[in-house]
């Protein structure tokens, strides 16, 4: 087995929003913000080499929205997925599956694209499976008023239409290594119903792909929770129980969205759960 970050590109978000009712004053000193109040955001993917698998896990926001909605996220820096898979030998036509952690559309986004002709859209991943899960996909297609910007149709109605799609079984206590996909899977509730942390067995190390369970670094105290999340104190209690375990087991954390700090692990003390080290991908994966 191999493992590649792939960088879908980066943008800005408003720190009070990803930080939820913690004061500026404590978030800025991790998360340092520009002068409208935005921090760095990352959107790095993880892909997963495994014999004739090739299994892509998130696929950032894509390139198909307006230059007005890609203004209100304040794109940054020149990475790309496509640009990102060549940098590390692969095309995205080489992806067998792409797994999905949650529909929220920086996550899934660049699953779709337009055609040819810009008259509709087509999958950007023709020869692989789609993955979600049954309770999130019914979640996403009929959103509540709080997610509803965040699941855009133009993201979700074309995978269903595809033939692409395919769904997991899930376990809500523990997480499951899924025979198909070759990696565990834990769901959790706080941020949206249903969303999936994939926990990938590694050269003897497990490497668990954070998406929004822990955004960033900042993230790790438990009363940081984002304001985005539609359960926050159920999201602090499933924090609690996976930073713990994370500590206890030494599992290797992989920020998806923390542009700064690519994996960290985590050590218990006596304020609770606190950040141990942080490596790159490369001082992980190789």
């Amino acid at each position: 087995m191999n493992l590649y970050p792939i960088k879908a590109g980066n943008f800005k978000l408003d720190g009070g929003a990803m930080f939820g009712v913690v004061p500026k004053v404590l978030w800025n000193k991790t998360n340092p913000a520009d002068q409208n109040n935005l921090i760095d955001i990352a959107a790095r993917c993880l892909l997963i080499e495994d014999g004739e698998k090739l299994t892509l896990i998130d696929s950032g926001m894509g390139d198909k929205q307006s230059e007005k909605f890609f203004s209100h996220y304040s794109l940054w820096g020149n990475d790309s997925l496509d640009a990102s898979l060549k940098e590390k030998g692969f095309h995205r036509d080489d992806i067998t599956d792409v797994f999905i952690t949650h529909l929220h559309f920086d996550h899934c986004g660049g699953v779709v694209q337009w055609n040819n002709a810009r008259t509709g859209y087509e999958l950007a991943f023709k020869n692989a499976k789609i993955w979600s899960n049954e309770e999130h996909w019914q979640w996403a297609i009929e959103p509540n008023a709080r997610e509803k910007a965040s699941f855009l149709k133009e993201n979700i109605i074309p995978i269903q239409e595809s033939g692409q799609l395919n769904f997991i079984s899930r376990t809500d206590t523990s997480f499951q290594k899924n025979s198909e996909l070759g990696f565990g899977v834990l769901f959790v509730n706080g941020h949206t119903e249903k969303q999936m942390i994939p926990h990938i067995e590694y050269k003897g190390k497990t490497i668990v792909f954070m998406a929004d369970l822990l955004p960033t670094v900042g993230h790790i105290p438990l009363p940081y929770v984002m304001g985005y999340d539609t359960r926050p104190l159920l999201t602090l209690d499933e924090k609690k129980l996976f930073l713990e375990n994370a500590a206890t087991n030494g599992w290797y954390l992989f920020l998806e969205h923390d542009a700064h700090n690519e994996i960290i692990t985590v050590r218990h003390t006596e304020k609770g759960v606190r950040l141990k080290e942080v490596f790159t991908c490369y001082e992980i994966f190789n």
